[in-house]
């Protein structure tokens, strides 16, 4: 068998066995994008309540929906709704769990209704920048009285834009690490053109799961 022939039927087979290890083993293939931040999705993380909404809007739903407050929480529970569809709740400490920690400690604990967001909000605070006070001493309390943590995510806000006959939601997240005071990722997430609110509350929910674990 000529030299280049032989080569080539090596390289054939090792590639065949490649992929036949992948396919056992279940691991994604080799050229697969993971979720931008799976790396975390192991981690033991805090996720914080909805911080704010932007109201008014021009679709009218946050007045629908009962104003600014009633919308976060309902925000809140889609995204539970999500990350629990992807098996990361087991691990990951939820608004409901802030609040009853919350209640237990509140001499000490930062309400988590209560976080000071707004060096958060604007454009130009991106990832790797890091945020200073009140919001690193709260942080800092949060993850101190759950000692297994070390990241908190938190949605900063939540608005409705118009999208023809139809809207969507827009979520900007920050995943942060209270002990450097650091955001180790920050951006909006954009959900799909939904007939309703809660379509659409739910949809940007999924799209913010998806960052963690593919769908």
């Amino acid at each position: 068998m000529p030299r280049i022939t032989r080569v080539r039927a090596t390289l054939l087979l090792a590639w065949s066995a490649a992929c036949h290890h992948t396919a056992k083993s279940g691991g994604p293939p080799p050229d697969a994008v993971l979720p931008a931040l799976s790396v975390f999705a192991g981690q033991r993380l805090i996720v914080t309540p909805t911080a704010s909404v932007r109201a008014p809007d021009s679709l009218g739903w946050v007045r629908q929906l009962a104003g600014a407050r009633e919308t976060a929480r309902r925000l809140d529970t889609s995204i539970v709704s999500a990350l629990e569809s992807r098996g990361l709740t087991a691990r990951w400490l939820l608004p409901p769990d802030l609040v009853r920690s919350y209640e237990r400690n509140r001499m000490y604990a930062a309400d988590p209704y209560a976080l000071v967001v707004d060096q958060l909000r604007p454009r130009r605070f991106k990832t790797g920048d890091r945020f200073g006070e009140p919001l690193s001493s709260q942080l800092r309390t949060m993850i101190a009285l759950h000692e297994d943590t070390r990241y908190v995510l938190l949605p900063v806000e939540l608005r409705f834009e118009g999208q023809g006959a139809s809207g969507r939601a827009i979520v900007r997240l920050a995943l942060l690490d209270p002990r450097s005071a650091e955001a180790k990722w920050i951006g909006d997430v954009t959900g799909d053109g939904a007939a309703s609110s809660a379509l659409a509350m739910q949809s940007v929910a999924t799209h913010l799961a998806n960052l963690f674990v593919a769908p």
